[in-house]
């Protein structure tokens, strides 16, 4: 691919798990290399992070409004190229607003932003600016999910007619797990998460997975949101009816007090002539099953031939050596490494790939907001259509 990219990250200091995730996943492949980063709100944190990353004291910044500033100042073969966002939600727009603003690309955690409101914004930013904006919506970037947009895409299982999505886990099951960690405090908090708890963590999650298998858009919903723990201020748990462009219905859960779960994100899809399933803790195989034949089940690997090529281009071992989500959150880096890259060498963009876009960004917000609407509005359908715009 030619030189490295350079990558400057706002969040993702001591305590905070993701972090150390992003960091792993784009160094990979060898296409992307950490330089500069303000890593937490308390300068003594972000530097002692920084030095335990290497990185030149000179660029570990207390803020990520000098750290933008001070990298726009350096030649352009030194300076940051992209910004990764792995604050908590509230962080999300501003940071990601204010690099564009300083020419800067944006990989972000998702949701986009804590609202509709500003994903709308941000994808007005996006269009302004002219920068590359990713999100990372890791679950789509494992081999066989792709796998599965593609044969889903062709046709291979007929017309689209039911999907069921679920995503249980466990870590907020009890009252004191609000305030066990980090990452639970502020995602139980409104003033740091936004408008939803459970439903714009994983439920978003659960709609892009929807949304990226079938190539269709979820247009209405029908939604029962709650909140299991007593005194919690944000949902925990809900479950949605949904309606899909082409007349496909489906059912969401997403719930964060199912005792004893891990990260069980699943997906069925049900076509007229078939239909697939596919786990997040199981990721290296995909069911399929077919009218009248055996089941078939798929499995990943780089010597598949199976697979479609893009599909093995994205596996890094052979068949029987179990990749997980270090590798699909890696495949996102790989990919807007190429976007940028593209963008360097003033070649068309191809955006066909892992990594969310803006678009895709608004439209989970859009999602979070209907499902509010219905559930506040017991249970009515309400269309998505119009926020998106």
């Amino acid at each position: 691919m030619g030189k490295k990219i350079r990558m400057g990250m706002v969040g993702g200091g001591e305590g905070a798990f993701i972090g150390a995730i992003h960091r792993m996943a784009a160094a990979l492949d060898g296409d992307i290399e950490l330089v500069a980063g303000c890593f937490s709100s308390s300068p003594e944190r972000g530097l002692i992070t920084g030095n335990k990353l290497g990185l030149s004291p000179e660029r570990v910044y207390p803020s990520y409004q000098q750290m933008f500033l001070q990298e726009s100042k350096r030649i352009a073969s030194d300076r940051v190229e992209f910004i990764v966002v792995v604050t908590p939600n509230d962080l999300h727009l501003p940071v990601s607003i204010a690099a564009l603003r300083a020419g800067f690309h944006v990989l972000s955690d998702k949701p986009a932003a804590a609202t509709l409101e500003g994903a709308h914004e941000l994808q007005k930013e996006v269009a302004r600016t002219g920068q590359l904006y990713g999100l990372t919506h890791t679950y789509a970037a494992y081999p066989l999910a792709m796998q599965a947009r593609e044969m889903l895409r062709r046709g291979e299982l007929g017309r689209i007619r039911r999907v069921s999505v679920a995503y249980p886990q466990g870590w907020l099951a009890l009252a004191d797990d609000s305030s066990n960690s980090k990452q639970a405090s502020w995602r139980t908090d409104p003033a740091r998460s936004g408008e939803s708890g459970c439903f714009a963590d994983i439920g978003t999650h659960a709609h892009h997975l929807v949304e990226f298998f079938t190539g269709q858009r979820i247009t209405e919903v029908c939604a029962d949101l709650q909140s299991v723990v007593d005194e919690r201020a944000l949902d925990d748990d809900g479950a949605a009816l949904f309606k899909l462009e082409t007349g496909g219905r489906g059912t969401l859960t997403a719930s964060q007090v199912c005792g004893g779960e891990g990260n069980n994100l699943n997906i069925s899809i049900y076509g007229e002539q078939g239909s697939l399933f596919w786990e997040q803790e199981s990721p290296n195989q995909l069911q399929i099953k077919r009218r009248g034949h055996p089941v078939a089940i798929l499995r990943a690997g780089a010597d598949c031939e199976y697979l479609d090529e893009k599909v093995r281009a994205r596996c890094r071992t052979p068949q029987g050596h179990p990749e997980g989500y270090i590798e699909a959150f890696a495949n996102i880096y790989r990919d807007f490494a190429r976007m940028i890259h593209d963008r360097r060498e003033n070649l068309p963009v191809d955006s066909n790939n892992s990594v969310g876009d803006i678009e895709a960004g608004v439209r989970a917000m859009a999602f979070v907001r209907g499902a509010l609407e219905s559930s506040r509005s017991q249970s009515s359908w309400v269309a998505l259509t119009p926020y998106w715009e």
